[in-house]
């Protein structure tokens, strides 16, 4: 009597799949399998983010010695766990994962110390904070950061203006002209916060990255920190503040 081979269950065949892009990634060698992981754990939850497997082989991945595998990883994770937090409203996944999260964060912290290029080092603090998981803006915090722009509304209950703020090497003001196209553009120059009077988050990120040798970023972060001025209404505004109240 022959008996025939129990059909593979379609949990099965998604853990194989999930088993199968992870150790490609592993290998540091395939950028393709990170594009996959990126669609189908996050933008399209093909995959299942609470595998074992998922939290497990990233945090593997980021204590390896690759720095540009274990910096994928960190920034994965960390995605996936902030989006996570938001879906379910619930930190279920990072307490279901407590160790996995716990190595993350050891490595990225470890990675943060010792990343000399700046825009890597910011993905890095943003990898910190979302594995922290304390703040879910943190990715807009530092995507202005590493753009030297953020693109924001004014404050005023009337939504008065779309605006521009701009802090880096162009320089650093409002504008509500898209100063891109035009060299001819009415700016407001911005009020950077005093690193003595930061506090909380502002503070520890400014002395971070002061301690880890990016002074440039550091000095980013108080503009951040600091205010713009809305070139139509002439209100003056808190950045951070906006940055939060447009990631809600």
């Amino acid at each position: 009597m022959t008996t025939s081979s129990p059909v593979p269950r379609a949990d099965d065949a998604e853990s194989g799949r999930l088993r199968a892009l992870l150790e490609r990634a592993a290998t540091g060698r395939d950028s393709q399998a990170w594009s996959d992981l990126w669609t189908e754990l996050y933008h399209n939850g093909s995959l299942d983010v609470a595998d074992p497997l998922v939290l497990h082989m990233l945090a593997d991945m980021a204590e390896d010695d690759h720095a540009d595998m274990a910096a994928s990883a960190l920034h994965l994770a960390g995605a996936l766990l902030v989006q996570a937090d938001q879906r379910y409203e619930t930190r279920k996944l990072r307490h279901q994962y407590a160790s996995e999260v716990a190595r993350l964060l050891g490595a990225a912290n470890r990675w943060r110390q010792v990343t000399a290029d700046r825009n890597d080092y910011c993905y890095l603090v943003e990898a910190v904070l979302n594995l922290e998981g304390d703040i879910h803006w943190a990715q807009d915090l530092i995507w202005g950061v590493v753009s030297e722009e953020y693109e924001l509304e004014c404050p005023d209950p009337d939504g008065c203006a779309s605006l521009w703020v701009i802090l880096g090497e162009r320089g650093f003001f409002s504008t509500a002209e898209d100063y891109a196209l035009s060299d001819d553009v009415e700016t407001i120059p911005l009020h950077p916060a005093d690193p003595r009077a930061l506090e909380g988050l502002g503070r520890r990120l400014y002395g971070l990255a002061l301690a880890d040798g990016h002074e440039e970023v550091a000095r980013s972060l108080t503009y951040a920190f600091g205010e713009a001025t809305c070139p139509e209404c002439e209100q003056r505004f808190s950045i951070i503040g906006q940055v939060v109240a447009c990631s809600s």
